[in-house]
């Protein structure tokens, strides 16, 4: 069930109040046009009736799409330490209410920014696998390894064939497209899935650029 409250926000340009809903969780079998709002980046999003100033309203969102067998905790965090402490809490309170039972062969992902959540729809979304898309995520980033630092890669779209990514500069304010064949995706989800990777989770995971370092220094020997 999708679950909203109403919250009174003070608009940060003008200081005039507002009543704005804040949807906590959003359930996609019984509200589709709630996700649609949500890739539209409408949902929670706070716009002022006096000065017309727009905000995305920083609130904690539960996604479930059951048929794709994906949950994700949503919790906006910038502050690392922070990020695994949440992350750690939710994972401790989900077994200990023993909730986890109620996801057998889900992916449960914990992300902490606005673009990880639609980018994370979107893949699962593609029929892809998030593990294998982290992956080459990374590879792009390492075909210039000097500017990885200031580079960001994400998921774009997939026609059938290759699979786009959007690659953003923030240093040069430049922003690329990289292309993939579809071939290496499956190619990379064989050679991952033989190294013990496992394709739905038994706990919720962070599944990032770190994780994908991870994946990549474990399995240097089949990559």
């Amino acid at each position: 069930m999708s679950i909203s409250i109403k919250e009174t926000i003070k608009c940060p340009a003008c200081s005039e109040q507002s009543e704005l809903t804040v949807w906590q969780s959003v359930t996609v079998a019984d509200s589709p046009d709630l996700k649609a709002d949500l890739l539209k980046g409408k949902l929670n999003m706070f716009t002022c009736g006096a000065c017309g100033q727009k905000a995305l309203f920083p609130s904690p969102i539960l996604y479930a799409d059951d048929e794709k067998k994906l949950v994700i905790s949503f919790s906006p965090q910038e502050d690392g330490a922070k990020k695994l402490e949440v992350f750690e809490e939710i994972k401790k309170s989900s077994k200990k209410s023993g909730e986890l039972k109620n996801y057998p062969d889900y992916n449960l992902r914990f992300v902490t920014s606005y673009n990880e959540l639609l980018e994370k729809i979107l893949i699962f979304d593609s029929g892809f696998s998030d593990k294998v898309i982290e992956v080459i995520k990374l590879l792009v980033l390492m075909q210039d390894s000097e500017k990885m630092a200031q580079r960001t890669c994400m998921f774009g779209k997939s026609d059938g064939s290759e699979i786009e990514f959007l690659v953003q500069d923030k240093r040069e304010n430049q922003l690329y497209t990289s292309r993939v064949p579809l071939s290496t995706y499956e190619t990379l989800k064989t050679q991952l899935k033989n190294s013990g990777v496992k394709y739905k989770s038994f706990d919720w995971e962070m599944v990032d650029r770190a994780y994908a370092e991870t994946l990549l220094r474990g399995a240097n020997n089949i990559l």
